[in-house]
């Protein structure tokens, strides 16, 4: 799995394409805080999804330093999709990770044919004690971060994770993570959006609920909205057979 120049910097990818299929590329790309690791094996290595997944920068395995705005984060994606030479694709996000996905579709139209959406929304607030605590106090707010990532009944095993991985963080890119999503609002341009679009969200997810959800499916004509019930903000950690069976459903049925 290589690290790639790019005109933004190097950038990690994991490639799962299957040339033999003659399906389109999808780029996936995880959420504040996250890497790689936070999409199941179900859907990294589904065959249909043709995959893509990447660390962003300052993130898993990518160099460099993360961003604090979601468009400059959109800009490093378009620089990995131009070294790979992909002029179209799929692009599948959850949660900071659908924001600029969401992005991306409204800037540059051209280079998008279909969006999965996850667990994320076309305005992500962030409390000001989660902000001002992930520099000053951060054990403590990242306790309380993952505190909220999950569902019921929580999964100790998938909590004991996150805490570990979040913690191998530098404060100072958590930081950036969640000021970019907190400055994020797309919900005057949202229903310009005119590709298919599957969105997914949990039924109990404390950090994008799922009424932001309903509200891309309202606003993203054509869209379909899935549920998953009991779900959390890691819905596709905690039920990835579900999140994968919705996904592999929808890429069957599109005409691309």
């Amino acid at each position: 799995m290589p690290l790639l120049e790019t005109a933004n910097g190097s950038m990690w990818y994991a490639d799962h394409r299957d040339p033999t299929l003659h399906r389109p590329v999808t780029l996936v790309i995880h959420g504040a805080g996250g890497t790689h690791l936070d999409w199941p094996a179900e859907i990294r290595r589904m065959p249909e999804l043709n995959a893509i997944i990447v660390d962003l920068p300052g993130h898993g395995k990518s160099t460099g330093v993360g961003r604090s705005s979601i468009s400059a984060y959109a800009s490093d994606m378009l620089a990995l999709l131009d070294a790979l030479k992909l002029q179209k694709v799929i692009l599948a996000g959850h949660s900071m990770g659908g924001a600029i996905a969401q992005m991306i579709a409204l800037q540059h139209p051209e280079r998008v044919i279909g969006l999965i959406l996850i667990g994320t929304g076309a305005k992500l607030g962030v409390h000001p004690d989660l902000l001002s605590g992930m520099v000053n106090e951060t054990t403590r707010t990242i306790s309380a971060l993952v505190s909220m990532y999950y569902g019921t009944p929580v999964n100790e095993n998938l909590q004991r994770r996150s805490q570990q991985r979040l913690s191998e963080f530098s404060p100072i890119t958590l930081y950036n993570d969640y000021v970019a999503c907190n400055a994020f609002d797309l919900r005057q341009q949202i229903n310009q959006i005119h590709v298919p679009t599957l969105i997914i969200g949990g039924s109990d997810d404390k950090m994008t609920p799922f009424k932001f959800s309903t509200y891309l499916n309202e606003q993203i004509s054509g869209s379909r909205l899935e549920k998953i019930e009991g779900g959390g903000h890691m819905m596709m950690l905690e039920q990835p057979e579900l999140a994968a069976e919705a996904v592999h459903k929808w890429l069957l049925e599109q005409q691309f």
